[in-house]
């Protein structure tokens, strides 16, 4: 086989290759030899078919087979003889199939480019405090408080006050006519500024349980139902039920039922400090690292593959759907414009590929390595950041493929360590 190189650009090779005729002679002679094996043609049996009889009825079948085996064997045997590391399938155009001749093509790739980090030191970054204050602290307990709150039945009083959820049954008619919506059983209210549309009824204010209020409400130009739109409606409204809020005290009871995993309050404080800690660490390492991406970015320029960016663009692409349906959406039925939102991830794809370039050239030219020690250390930070048993999460990561993940997460912190020490900060 020969195979000539030609540099069309830094990221992209034009691969001229020859195979000779014996090669191909050999595939073909294997694909018809399969062939008869497979094909039942009367007058003849299985795998004694002759030669002649399967070229006169499957030969362009046959040797376009054949061409495409020749083609991906012979190109990927080039690639790894080049050394070429490629980001992307090849555009191949093809010669003729002549077996006097060798048979020739042309391959056309992208390939990772070469890149030479300058100026990577005295890069800005700025410094940010993360302690976590027990206001912080109180906050957090203060919204499982409210979480954990209750609407239970009011004890004692009959009369309406402001604050109060009210369980009603309505009835409405705009012009002395019913509507859709127009009829309401067990709807439970809030006493509170706000629009009746919301659940809000403040008018509902010293009237008796059991008792009536009549009121008007004009609907919003916007409301959802049209024969109420921007009319005024006449509303009847029986007080059926008080109820009230129960809001649980901050004690170890709160802590128990907050789903923490916790026994005390105590313990509940101390589990939302580490976790919001962690959080900002997480935040405080991600506006760094974009950071020095934005500075290496400024400093060096070189052409980046348009396979690696859409490849990026892809897995934004795919991590946003799989947070919205974290989030309990579902995607499908939120009526996006998916190639107009992939393409809002070009610009972040593209720094965030140019960044790993650059991350990992500069770990081969300062000579980062990623030794067996920095891989345990790294699996039991994974364990406590999960809360999963170290044998566990070794077994995640037993793999050739996970190793080399987690290899290239920890070569790249290490990277990121090394520019932060070379920082200057403000």
């Amino acid at each position: 086989m020969k195979v000539q190189v030609q540099e069309l650009s830094p990221i992209e090779k034009s691969l001229s290759i020859e195979v000779e005729p014996t090669v191909v002679a050999k595939e073909l002679d294997q694909a018809y030899a399969t062939l008869s094996r497979q094909v039942k043609i009367a007058g003849f049996r299985p795998g004694k078919v002759p030669r002649r009889i399967l070229e006169q009825r499957f030969k362009a079948e046959v040797e376009d087979d054949v061409i495409r085996r020749v083609v991906t064997k012979s190109y990927v045997e080039a690639v790894k003889q080049q050394g070429l590391e490629t980001v992307a399938d090849p555009h191949v155009t093809n010669g003729k199939l002549d077996l006097t001749q060798p048979f020739a093509f042309t391959a056309r790739v992208e390939v990772k480019p070469q890149v030479t980090v300058k100026d990577f030191k005295g890069l800005a970054l700025k410094k940010v405090e993360n302690d976590v204050t027990d206001k912080v602290i109180d906050e957090r307990v203060e919204v499982i408080r409210q979480n954990l709150t209750e609407i239970v039945k009011l004890e004692g009083r009959d009369v309406a006050k402001a604050g109060d959820y009210a369980v009603i049954d309505f009835t409405a008619t705009i012009d002395g006519k019913g509507f859709p919506g127009d009829k309401g059983t067990g709807v439970t209210v809030e006493l509170a500024p706000g629009e009746l549309v919301n659940a809000n009824i403040p008018q509902l204010e010293g009237v008796k349980v059991g008792g009536q209020k009549e009121l008007d409400y004009a609907f919003p130009a916007d409301y959802r139902v049209e024969e109420a739109k921007g009319k005024t409606a006449h509303f009847v409204i029986t007080l059926k039920e008080l109820k009230e809020k129960k809001v649980p005290p901050v004690d170890d009871a709160l802590a128990v039922a907050s789903g923490a995993g916790v026994h005390t309050l105590a313990e509940l404080r101390e589990r939302i400090k580490r976790d919001l800690e962690r959080a900002h660490k997480r935040q405080q390492e991600n506006d760094e690292r974009e950071a020095l991406i934005k500075g290496l970015i400024e400093k060096n320029a070189f052409d980046v593959p348009k396979a690696m960016i859409e490849r990026a663009m892809d897995m934004m692409l795919e991590g946003a759907v799989n947070m919205m349906a974290r989030q309990g959406m579902d995607p499908n039925q939120l009526n996006l414009d998916w190639n107009k939102l992939r393409e809002e991830f070009r610009v972040r794809a593209e720094a965030e590929v140019r960044g790993q370039l650059m991350f990992e050239a500069l770990s081969k030219q300062e000579k980062i390595e990623v030794s067996d020690e920095d891989l345990e250390k790294r699996l039991e930070a994974l364990a406590e950041e999960t809360g999963n048993p170290l044998s566990q999460v070794r077994k995640a990561y037993k793999t050739a493929e996970a190793k080399e993940s987690l290899r290239s997460r920890v070569r790249e912190e290490k990277t990121i360590a090394f520019l932060k020490s070379n920082a200057t900060y403000s």
